[in-house]
């Protein structure tokens, strides 16, 4: 079925707040089969809302509204909607009763303005709204559709989940089922590449790149009659693109980098230490991101000068004069310092240049060495970021050395 979102109220178009519910809508129409041909955003306008679910229809079968269903004067969504349907308003008691009860346990008085609240077209499906005083609904004619919710997210979020969704799912038809597969040190041009056979001439399952920061995504999904027949067909393709990309596969579970590391480390019970410099501490605060990392994680050393480096790891003198502090020699020493300091099963470090300045042409911005020390060998895995945005140079690094962490892990 062809969708599209409308975003209703005057605050989105000023940059006030985010708009989440789109993203969120988008995600959840797409997991059950319904395109997501557009999205609209408008502000509290009469008008131009009635304007927007017109062109909306014009190419969709279903819209769903965020916003506009509030008690006051510019909270026109629900009428324009009703209007679009060729439908009228009438008092929708329940929720009127419920309306009341909430402003009496608040002891509040209710003002006139919001009865409006409890007024829905004649036709509709009303959703309750447990976490706010505004119900939503859905509304149809002719095989076109309307589902309107709150704008706020939280209630909006809850109305979908609760109501909403078990309503779409009798208007899908079939089921559909998909993984995310996550993946590190691959572009995504070359993932596609890698997976052309596969993709090529696909019609189910499907499969869909996305480039993430510093990282690349595999969507495969499946529409079948039923769950089990759609989650076989994807699994059946998963076995076919680790044959190809294995290598690269960090979760097949749309899991955080992070969140795999640090359960493996918990899982084998592997102490762990860092010593940093261009990352200054990024990576200690994603592993203590983890709850229940204390159980394994020992301690971070932020050494971001030379004599740091020195005092607190013993990298030699004669080393940084000969190597300088970006290099091989140093992220090794750095690593095995930290590993002669704590004592810990994994002794990680990192020193570059995360820009935008302090490249030369021998050392260009980007450039990373991180070390690691592990059962009885000291590693190093060299670095070159094309990329001169200092935040992201280092997001990547710290990415790097989890995915160094990882495949040390499973050996």
């Amino acid at each position: 079925m062809k969708s599209a979102i409308l975003s209703v109220g005057t605050e989105l178009l000023f940059g006030q707040i985010t708009n989440t519910n789109t993203v969120f809508l988008s995600q959840q129409l797409n997991l059950l089969g319904f395109d997501v041909m557009y999205h609209y955003t408008v502000g509290d306008n009469p008008d131009r809302l009635e304007e927007m679910i017109a062109l909306a229809f014009k190419d969709c079968d279903l819209i769903l509204t965020t916003g506009g269903l509030g008690p006051t004067q510019d909270d026109l969504t629900k009428e324009i909607a009703c209007r679009a349907l060729d439908d009228h308003m009438v008092l929708h008691q329940p929720s009127m009763d419920k309306l009341e009860q909430y402003f009496k346990k608040q002891n509040r008085t209710m003002t006139e303005n919001n009865r409006k609240q409890a007024y829905m077209p004649s036709r509709a499906v009303v959703f309750d709204n447990d976490a706010g005083t505004a119900p939503g609904f859905a509304l149809e004619k002719d095989g076109k559709q309307i589902i309107c919710m709150p704008g706020p997210p939280r209630e909006m979020t809850r109305m979908f989940q609760r109501q909403v969704l078990p309503y779409l799912e009798t208007k899908s038809e079939g089921t559909i089922y998909y993984r995310m597969i996550r993946t590190f040190g691959i572009g995504e041009s070359m993932l596609e590449t890698k997976l052309l056979p596969l993709i090529d001439g696909q019609t189910d399952p499907t499969l869909a790149t996305y480039a993430k920061e510093g990282e690349c995504c595999l969507r495969i999904a499946s529409k079948r009659e039923t769950k089990e027949e759609a989650k076989e067909a994807v699994d059946a393709m998963l076995r076919q693109v680790q044959d190809i990309i294995g290598e690269y596969i960090y979760s097949c579970d749309n899991e955080e980098l992070v969140d795999v590391v640090c359960a493996k480390l918990m899982k084998q019970r592997l102490s762990i230490s860092s010593a940093e410099s261009c990352t200054g501490g990024m990576f200690a605060a994603a592993l203590t991101s983890v709850s229940g990392i204390s159980s394994v994680f020992d301690r971070s050393l932020v050494t971001y000068s030379n004599e740091a480096k020195m005092s607190e790891l013993g990298v030699k003198e004669e080393t940084l004069a000969a190597h300088g502090a970006v290099s091989e020699e140093t992220a090794r020493e750095m690593a095995e310092g930290l590993r002669r300091v704590s004592g810990s099963d994994i002794c990680i470090s990192v020193t570059g240049i995360a820009g935008p300045d302090g490249g030369t042409e021998e050392k260009p911005v980007g450039l990373v060495y991180i070390g690691a020390c592990f059962q009885g060998k000291t590693t190093c895995r060299k670095i070159q970021m094309r990329n001169v945005n200092r935040s992201w140079n280092r997001n990547f690094a710290v990415l790097s050395m989890l995915d160094v962490i990882n495949r040390l892990i499973e050996g």
